[in-house]
């Protein structure tokens, strides 16, 4: 028979929150890992009634989704929390943002009321990269060539060490802008298995182009969320806004 822990099990999570964060600044080069013990440690000192697992090893339910990569920066990072207490989501937000570091600022933070998880709602994220070194007209070329081209093969670095990835089919859409001595890579990149991230744009777009910055770029995620046939991502919180306007007898936005 399997032992089970002393006591009385854990309080249930009667509330689930969705917050968006953004990583700003030098907390760009933090790792997700550094990230998610900033956000336990701030959850603690904001008194927040965490849910956590039952077990030997109790764990705060806490779920994040897509985590950008070390060294970009970002305006969409997603984090869902489960609460023993029901709490305003505003006054979460608030008391949240104002016990994390600078550069870690809590956005929004809405109740989770519409069927779904916050993982389904989300296949892409928009990016914008600065190019400095690189003039906009070269940097277009290279995107006409790489959005013109059936496959770009990279070498991606995974835990297993480099492997050969086609990140053409990630890229749903691109654009170049910016001024004279730093163009601009817009682009939408599809959640994939392995994750094309900016870097390995980057890395095709010098396999089709030769285009090679001489200075390091500054990625920032700007979204994320369902890419539409339209080419746009759609919010990920907002079925859950509609849900709430609903619940209050408030027209749901269409």
């Amino acid at each position: 028979m399997a032992r089970q822990p002393e006591g009385p099990p854990p309080p249930p999570a009667v509330q689930k929150l969705r917050l968006r964060y953004a990583k700003r600044g030098p907390l760009r080069f933090a790792s997700h890992r550094d990230l998610a013990r900033a956000l336990e440690r701030a959850l603690r000192r904001a008194r927040v009634p965490m849910a956590f697992s039952a077990g030997f090893s109790p764990h705060p339910k806490i779920s994040y989704v897509g985590a950008a990569p070390t060294g970009a920066a970002s305006e969409a990072e997603y984090v869902e929390i489960g609460l023993t207490e029901r709490c305003d989501p505003e006054a979460v937000r608030a008391a949240l943002d104002a016990s994390l570091p600078p550069g870690v600022d809590v956005l929004e933070c809405v109740e989770a009321l519409a069927p779904g998880s916050l993982a389904d709602r989300i296949d892409a994220a928009v990016w914008r990269v600065e190019l400095p070194g690189v003039a906009p007209a070269e940097l277009a070329a290279a995107v006409e060539a790489l959005l013109a081209a059936e496959q770009v093969t990279v070498a991606k670095r995974t835990k297993n060490g480099l492997r050969d990835v086609d990140a053409r089919p990630a890229v749903a859409g691109a654009s170049a802008g910016g001024e004279a001595g730093c163009a601009i890579l817009h682009m939408v990149v599809r959640q994939v298995t392995p994750a094309v991230r900016p870097d390995d744009v980057l890395a095709a777009l010098a396999a089709v182009a030769g285009l090679r910055p001489p200075s390091p770029p500054r990625a920032v995620r700007e979204a994320q969320g369902r890419l539409d046939d339209s080419g746009t991502v759609a919010d990920p919180l907002g079925p859950d806004r509609d849900a709430g306007a609903r619940c209050q007898g408030e027209p749901a936005t269409v």
